[in-house]
This record gives structure tokens, sequence and C-alpha cells, in this order.
């Protein structure tokens, strides 16, 4: 009885180790990212395409998996139409013509790949490179904080009319769709008046839209653009992107968890980018504050600044802040990671340091990794207020210094990396590290 009981602890005990996860960072008994998303996209050959879509689509339509499918141009999916995809389905984005991709508000896309056949955007190049084509845009008739209601998307698109590209409404259970097991590769071509394209933009989209297990990779512009709505985002990915991971503004309302940032120090663009970029307005004028502000719950974020000698690439000047939050913005953070970073987070210059503005401003238990500085508020190089406050045991957050490879499970591995943090890697403390140590 005493041998049969003590084999059946040490099952437990094995049993209980091996399935055990850190609490921290994305989380889950499995490394999520196996086998859908794909770190090498560039060595990654595809079909030419079969099938060419271009002007408007006004019937619903069926992408199929034996077609590979060429986007000419910008296609709008329009007057309450559904755009089907099936799973393994490829679409090319055609270089010259900026190739992109518009569901437009009352219209759906249901895209809706698998783990193991996920659907793939990706650029029509031999040799694809980031900015090669434009990108997915999602309108829904959720609320934003723009004045009027309705916005127009101004990335330079060229619609048969102009209501096309109309968002925003009054219904943020509004759905657009689903995306789900989607790769979006070498997406953001930039425009000539407005910019760089995003890979992913949802504005106006409703919280009914599903959103989840997509993969952004080698955009030029911002990974995924938030304008407005109310939406629920979770096993996210952005990959080495140029512009910032995660942009959020016009009053979005997002629930993001469980999902990775991947920046690189040698990769960027004209202006200074962040892991998460998160706004109210452009312009303060243009908004109703009678309406929702921006508001973001994040949980299970891991935001992680890949460097070979971050030491190095910080007195370069080659790596910012992983989160930059403006003013009027509510934000809250929470079981997360940020590493590699200089500094971790840097609030608006016009956010005033009181009480009122430090409860719409929550980070807690959350782990900052290998940053030059925590939290500061822009152009101001004294935090000692912002320290004493979120590094009180309150908020039970965690500051260390420890190596990529000590500090997460794999992410060496170019093919499969795993980017979750290793079992009782970290070591408990709401001590300050001291930033200008060597």
């Amino acid at each position: 009885m005493k041998k049969i009981t003590f084999i059946t602890l040490i099952s437990l005990l094995v049993f209980n180790n091996v399935f055990a996860q850190q609490e921290k960072g994305i989380t889950g008994y499995n490394n999520w990212l196996n086998p859908w998303t794909e770190f090498k996209p560039n060595n990654v050959n595809y079909s030419k395409p079969t099938e060419i879509l271009s002007g408007n689509i006004t019937r619903d339509k069926k992408l199929l998996k034996r077609n590979v499918y060429l986007l000419s141009g910008d296609v709008f999916v329009t007057d309450s139409t559904t755009l089907t995809i099936e799973p393994g389905t490829v679409i090319i984005g055609d270089f010259k013509t900026k190739g992109s991709l518009i569901i437009s508000k009352n219209s759906q896309i249901i895209a809706e790949g698998t783990q193991t056949d996920p659907i793939i955007f990706t650029s029509s190049r031999s040799v694809k490179k980031p900015g090669d084509w434009g990108g997915l845009f999602i309108l829904g008739d959720a609320p934003t904080n723009n004045f009027g209601g309705e916005s127009s998307l101004n990335y330079g698109l060229n619609p048969s009319s102009s209501r096309t590209l109309l968002y925003g409404g009054n219904n943020p259970d509004s759905n657009s769709g689903i995306l789900k097991y989607v790769r979006i590769e070498f997406a953001g071509k930039r425009t000539r008046d407005f910019g760089y394209l995003n890979a992913l933009t949802l504005a106006g989209v409703g919280q009914e839209t599903i959103i989840e297990n997509i993969m952004v990779s080698y955009c030029e512009g911002n990974s995924y653009y938030i304008m407005g709505g109310k939406i629920i985002l979770n096993q996210l990915v952005s990959y080495k992107s140029s512009g910032n991971d995660y942009k959020f503004n016009h009053g979005s309302q997002v629930w993001i968890s469980n999902s990775l940032a991947i920046r690189s120090p040698y990769i960027s663009g004209a202006e200074i980018t962040r892991s998460i970029y998160a706004a109210d307005y452009d312009i303060k004028d243009d908004t109703d504050f009678s309406k929702e502000q921006t508001y973001i719950d994040a949980k299970n974020l891991t935001l992680i600044n890949l460097s070979s000698d971050l030491k190095q690439d910080m007195s370069l000047g080659l790596v910012n802040e992983a989160i930059y939050i403006g003013s009027d913005v509510s934000f809250s953070i929470d079981k997360s990671v940020i590493s590699g970073f200089n500094p971790a987070v840097i609030l608006d210059e016009k956010i005033a340091i009181n009480n009122e503005n430090l409860n719409k401003l929550k980070f807690t238990r959350t782990y900052f990794n290998n940053c030059k500085g925590n939290i500061y508020r822009n152009g101001f190089s004294n935090n000692d207020d912002l320290e004493n406050w979120y590094g009180s045991r309150a908020f039970d957050n965690v500051y260390s210094k420890g190596p990529d490879e000590e500090t997460f499970i794999d992410v060496k591995d170019t093919s499969r990396p795993d980017f979750r943090l290793r079992i009782n890697g970290i070591i408990a403390s709401s001590d300050l590290i001291d930033d200008d140590e060597d």
C-alpha cells in the first residue's frame, strides 16, 4: 500500500511539473504558436495566382484552398456581402497596385483557418520585403469618439463609392465576421500622401467579431491598428514590424489577452515606434468627450525586444520604450512581461501625476526585465514618484535583469521559438533594479 501511494505521489509531481505554466506573459500548457505560425516567411514559396480579385465584390463569394488569389488594387467587399475563405487558402497582395482587401461596413469576412491549415495573406514578389502590398481593412458600425458618429477611412484607397470607406456607428455588438488562424506577411505599403498602410486595420469593429490567432510579420506600417470600436483580441502575434505592433486610437474599447510582440532594434522606420501605442485622438478638437474614450485592458502579454547586444543597442539609440500612453487614455496591464526596452513605459507629458490619472493607469503583477528604466513621463528624467507608486507591494510587479535564454523557454529557435517564461524563471521581488548598474 505504501509503495502504491509513493508511486502515485511521484506520478502527480511529474504530471504537475510537465503541465505547469508560468502565470506571467503569454501562457499555455503547450506552445500555442505551433504549428500555424511562420517565422521565416521569406523561405516559403507559393504557387502562382490562379484567380484575380479586383474592384468590388457585391455578392457572397467563397475563396477555395485549391486556388491562389491575387489582390489587384483595392478590393472592396460591399453591399452587405460575405466573403468566406477556406482554411489553407493563400491570398497574394499585388506589389505593383498595392493590393488591399477592404471589408466595408455591414459586410463580413469569414476567414477561419485551422491550427494545421492557416489562411495566408502574403507578398506577390519572389524576394519578399516589408511593405510589398497594402493590407487588410475591416470596417464596422461600433462607436468611436469622433464627432458625428461616422468617419471615413483616409488611406488613399480608391473605392467606386465614398460610402464604402465609412466606419463607426452605435452598435458595439456588431459582427464583421471571423479572423482565426490567419497570417499576414510583408504588408504596409507606403502611399505618397497617407504614409504606410497597416497589416490589419479594425475600424469601428464590434465585439461580436472574432479576432484570434493572427500573426503579422514584417509589416512596414503598424501591425494592428484599432480605430474605435469594441473588440476582444486573443493570441495575436506581431513579429519584427517596422511600425507599432499594436496601435489603439479614437475611443477604442479593447480587451487583449495572451498576445505577443517581438521587436528588433535592427528593424525600424523613420518615426519612433513601440510595442503598444495607446492614444485617444489625433486632433483633440475632433473628439467627442461625451462618448467613451480609449480603454485598454491587457492581460498576459509578452513584449520583447530581441537583441544580440542589448546594452550596445541601447547606447546607439536603437531601442525605444515598449509602451507609450497618451492623455485621456485608460490603460491596464496585468500578468505581463516587458523585456529589453529603453524604458519600459512612457506616459505623455500632458498626463499630470495625480490620483485621478494614476487610477486610470494600472500596471499590476507585471515582469519588467532588462529595461533601462521602468515608467517615465515624457520629457521628465526624474521618475521617483512613478517608481514609488508602481514599485509598491500592492501592485506586485517584479523587476529583473535576466538574459533572454534564461528568461524564456527558447527564443533562439528561428523556426519554432517559444516565448513563454521558463517555469520558476522569475525570482519574485518588488525591489527596484538599479538601472545604471553595469
